[in-house]
């Protein structure tokens, strides 16, 4: 299941790392928002990420007009899979955040 997640790591040591909120399926990330902006940058195949030394609160949706998804590109959909998961599909690029896709470059959700 996707969630919205804004990081609020303290870092320390003189590091110049800077929090953004991101959205999450799991330890996958799928999707970015930089700091200071409101655009979702999406990542044409989920990356992991690691939440060791990190801290994240869940973001409430009403913080993006109603919802992550109100924020997505005009050519990500969202679809339904067999068991009630959400996934992302980008008709442009022929790509989703299901795991067939993930594992194989390929799935059903695409050839729909």
């Amino acid at each position: 299941m996707e969630q919205a997640f804004k990081e609020i790591t303290q870092w320390t040591d003189g590091a110049t790392q800077v929090n953004h909120t991101y959205l999450l399926s799991g330890d996958k990330m799928l999707a970015y928002i930089r700091l200071g902006t409101t655009e979702p940058f999406w990542f044409k195949k989920p990356i992991t990420i690691s939440r060791s030394g990190r801290k994240f609160e869940p973001v409430d949706s009403a913080q993006f007009t109603g919802s992550f998804n109100v924020l997505t590109p005009s050519d990500v959909v969202e679809v339904q899979g067999s068991k009630g998961q959400v996934y992302f599909v980008n008709t442009t690029e022929k790509t989703c955040t299901c795991p067939g896709y993930t594992y194989r470059g390929d799935c059903k959700h695409v050839k729909a």
